[in-house]
């Protein structure tokens, strides 16, 4: 060990890295033991650090470590087998305390256990970079994962994950941890950050991409509950590796390579700019030239299941799969371009990988490293890359390889995305070689990459116009991902050319119905006819439809047939929305149609289907009585049913059929056959979620009660709220003479005489404990922001139950007779219809309730009658406060 190598790696890690300048100032208690040479006894202190938070305490154990690995790496102390496992196990060090500290946090003295960290890449390997991501899988066990009482167990593990990431890659004056790119987990796009491990599991038993494959090779448990990591990784080594030779590998490490070079075209030529990592003949191509042979070998032989890269080269040459040449040639290439990372990453702690494009930090990393200028540094990498990319591309060529185009033009992909108008043609042709590559199942057939380049052109074409170009792209990416094949999708739209414009529609504006597509991809079929574009009729109509669709069709076929035509019909209903085709409120009665004309014909389907089994019960039967929004006919595209189950008859009675049951029973069951058939998903999807919870006694009440005991509850036991509730009811199952006694019931207890005093201390009670537990969820939540629908709709029920004036189901009509009855200002009238429509359009274009993008904003303000987003906002904020004096007036100042 040289002091003066040591003082030199000080001097130009001083003169420069801003970076490590700034550590040498605020770690003076490391640099005496640096300056002598004692580097373990450094990072021991650093590692030692403590604090009054975990996070804080591992902030200042990163800096201590980034220093010391740094300097003993530029004085050639520490070789970068011994610089990637400090970093790497430093990794796996901050991981284990995040997770204790999360879990301490909310369950204080629980065991660290049921939650485990699956390390992939260069951390998997242990041959993690100086400023590198970590790209971990979070996993947990139900069975043993410490949680609150009441807790729901998979949520708290999510809670875990998010207090880890935060722990570990928030930004604060002690700078961060690690960034955590949690992108690598199965279909990130909609899955947990922390997953159960039997779902993992069944994931990569079933559903797993050749990509993940790959990702798989450098994976090991790191961190957590070591055991529960090694049952997983030990439950997947099937997927992992294959038993048969699999050369299809060469073509999906082509694929890759073909996705990268593309993407990464900017950083491909030698120079300035050029990308270390992804750069042909770079550090990716080492690790892929290694990892090909192991997926393609490793099955068989399992010496070449190693995830460190350079030790995987070495025995791949002796296993024969590889020379002996081009492992020593690769393993050199490896370890010295991954230096040149290293100091382009301490330079200014970045995870960056090209050579800067700035000459003078270009230079400055030169120097760094001991070199004497860019040109210097530039002159070291390029016959390095030469000898890789030399042996790389014999392996590619083995695989075979063409280059991208979008068509047969002859034009670069890049000229031809730019022509069509999109600003960022680069991040585009990385969509487009992941859509070649084969991961994504329902373009993965001959036949379905046929009939998707046949339409690609006209797509591409089409979201480059559309009026967000950038979340059309990202969304059919999700849409394509989510389908089990598209075959037919793309054989659709190259027929008909017209739609793919208002796919692009679709795409841009309304996430919602771009998941039903990738859902149900056959919804595209019912926008051929053009009155779907046309509000679907009444529900009589609707009732007819869905019977004549039928036909003789047994009760499983009616099942799923009903869904079909209630998946088309509310695809088609968001479709005219966001085209400006109908108006909010009668797309939002609509919606309510089309599902009370399912209840109806599924109901019936399903009493018939009863009785073959049970038969009748002589005076009895099933009533179902709707409230809420389906009760006030205006549903929106999200919305439950919420629904009471009664019946009528002597509750003694027996049934007459094969298998007798008393009346409870028998209704009870028959209720739950009526929920499973209206909410349990099938072949053909899901249709509704039921809610039940408005039901007498609520959960702890039976599911269908009879008529009587939903009499004597609602006049003797009831809370004001199940009063507001029936405010809404309508009888939607039932015969005439059911029908009308169950109404009679409501409409006595409605006009019962109230404590006006009481009635509004119950209610503004009951909305300042709702406030408490379910706050609204952003700046468009209509529905729950002070002066919002919730507000409205409570004014509107205690003035119905005071005066018992406006005893209408719809709030609409309800509010006009109230504003005639002079109990509301004319301006309360106003505001419902403006929030009631804009509700619709949230739940559809932003379910998130967060301000969607420009485009969207300016479709549901054109829509709502408004010039400008910003008008629309103010005209909420006005009504939302008309709301609010009519708020105080009658229950006082707010105190919530």
């Amino acid at each position: 060990m040289s002091a003066a190598s040591i003082n030199d790696a000080l001097k130009r890690a001083q003169a420069n890295s801003p970076f490590l300048a700034g550590l040498m100032d605020r770690n003076a208690d490391l640099m005496p033991l640096i300056q002598a040479g004692n580097f373990d006894d450094a990072l021991n202190t650093a590692l030692a650090r403590n604090a009054e938070t975990a996070g804080t305490a591992l902030r200042k154990q990163r800096q201590g470590v980034a220093l010391v690995t740094a300097i003993a790496d530029l004085a050639g102390i520490w070789d970068l087998t011994r610089v990637t496992r400090i970093l790497s196990d430093f990794a796996d060090h901050a991981l284990d305390q995040a997770i204790a500290a999360a879990i301490e946090e909310r369950v204080p003295g629980a065991p660290n256990q049921g939650f485990a960290v699956i390390a992939l890449g260069k951390h998997g390997g242990r041959e993690l970079n100086y400023s590198s991501d970590i790209d971990p899988i979070f996993l947990f066990d139900p069975k043993t994962l410490p949680h609150r009482e009441r807790d729901d167990v998979a949520e708290a593990a999510v809670r875990y994950g998010r207090r880890v990431i935060e722990l570990l890659s928030a930004l604060d004056g002690d700078g961060y941890v690690f960034r955590v790119d949690m992108r690598l987990r199965p279909s990130p796009e909609v899955s947990p950050i922390v997953l159960p491990v039997e779902a993992a599991i069944g994931y990569y038993e079933s559903s797993a991409l050749a990509w993940e494959q790959a990702a798989f090779i450098r994976s090991r448990v790191s961190a957590g509950d070591r055991a529960l990591g090694d049952y997983f990784l030990q439950a997947i080594q099937p997927f992992i590796w294959r038993k048969s030779l699999d050369f299809g590998q060469l073509k999906n490490i082509t694929a890759m390579t073909a996705q990268i070079r593309d993407h990464y075209a900017k950083g491909q030529k030698m120079g300035l700019g050029f990308d270390l990592k992804r750069g042909h003949g770079g550090i990716r191509e080492c690790e892929f030239f290694a990892q090909a042979h192991q997926l393609i070998h490793g099955g068989r032989d399992p010496m070449l299941r190693i995830a460190d890269t350079r030790a995987a080269l070495s025995v791949l040459a002796a296993a024969g799969p590889i020379s002996t040449q081009e492992a020593e040639i690769l393993s050199s290439a490896y370890s010295q371009l991954r230096m040149f990372e290293h100091r382009l990453q301490m330079h200014s702690d970045r995870q960056t990988h090209e050579i800067p494009a700035n000459r003078e930090t270009a230079d400055a990393v030169a120097r760094l490293h001991g070199l004497a200028d860019a040109d210097a540094l530039i002159a070291a990498i390029a016959p390095i890359t030469a000898q890789v990319a030399t042996i790389y591309d014999r392996m590619v060529d083995a695989g075979g390889s063409e280059g991208p185009r979008l068509a047969d033009e002859g034009l670069p992909l890049e000229e031809q995305l730019t022509d069509l108008g999109y600003a960022d043609p680069i991040a585009v042709m990385q969509r487009l070689a992941r859509w070649r590559s084969g991961k994504i199942r329902a373009i993965r057939s001959p036949s379905a990459r046929e009939a998707f380049e046949a339409v690609l052109p006209a797509i591409m074409a089409a979201l480059a116009q559309a009026p967000d170009s950038d979340r059309a792209i990202a969304r059919f990416d999700n849409m394509i991902e989510a389908m089990p094949s598209a075959i037919n999708v793309f054989r659709l739209l190259e027929a008909r050319p017209g739609l793919v414009q208002l796919v692009a529609d679709i795409l841009s504006y309304a996430p919602t119905l771009a998941d039903d597509l990738g859902r149900q991809s056959r919804y595209l079929d019912a926008l051929i006819d053009t009155s779907a574009m046309h509000l679907p009729g009444d529900m009589s109509a609707l009732q007819d439809a869905m019977q004549r669709r039928i036909g003789t069709a047994d009760y499983q076929s009616t099942l799923d047939i009903v869904r079909d035509y209630v998946g088309e019909k509310r695809f088609a209903q968001g479709v005219q929305l966001i085209e400006g085709r109908s108006d909010a409120l009668d797309i939002s009665r609509s919606y309510a149609h089309l599902a009370e004309a399912s209840l109806q014909t599924l109901t019936a389907a399903t009493v018939a289907e009863f009785e073959k089994a049970h038969g009748t019960i002589k005076g009895g039967e099933l009533i179902i009585l709707a409230l809420g929004r389906l009760g006030g006919e205006a549903l929106t595209h999200a919305s439950d049913l919420d629904i009471i189950l009664l019946f009528t008859g002597d509750y003694l009675a027996e049934s007459d059929g094969p298998r007798s049951l008393g009346a409870t029973q028998y209704f009870n069951r028959l209720a739950q056959r009526v929920i499973a058939a209206m909410s349990v998903a099938t072949a053909s999807g899901a249709l509704y979620e039921i809610d039940t919870r408005l039901r007498p006694s609520g959960a702890d009440g039976l599911l269908c009660a009879s008529v009587k005991s939903f009499d004597q509850y609602q006049r003797e036991n009831a809370w004001t709220w199940e009063h507001m509730a029936l405010t809404r009811a309508r009888v939607l199952f039932g015969s005439a003479g059911a029908r009308g006694q169950v109404a009679d019931i409501i409409r006595d207890v409605l006009h019962t005489p109230r404590d006006t005093e009481k009635l509004r201390l119950d209610i503004a009670k009951m909305r300042k404990d709702m406030a408490a537990h379910k706050p609204p969820k952003g700046a468009l939540d209509v529905k729950l922001l002070s002066g919002g629908l919730v507000d409205m709709e409570f004014i509107i029920h205690a003035l119905q139950l005071e005066t018992h004036d406006g005893m209408h189901p719809q709030l609409g009509p309800a509010i006009d007779a109230l504003v005639a009855a002079g109990h509301l200002h004319a301006d309360f009238a106003k505001a419902f219809a403006l929030m009631a429509r804009l509700l619709v359009m949230v739940r559809l274009i932003a379910p998130d309730c967060a301000a969607p993008p420009e485009a969207a904003q300016k479709l549901i303000a054109h829509s709502l009658g408004f010039d400008g987003w910003d008008r629309l906002m103010d005209a909420l904020r006005d009504y939302r406060g008309v709301v609010m004096t009519q708020w105080q007036s009658l229950f006082g100042t707010r105190d919530f």
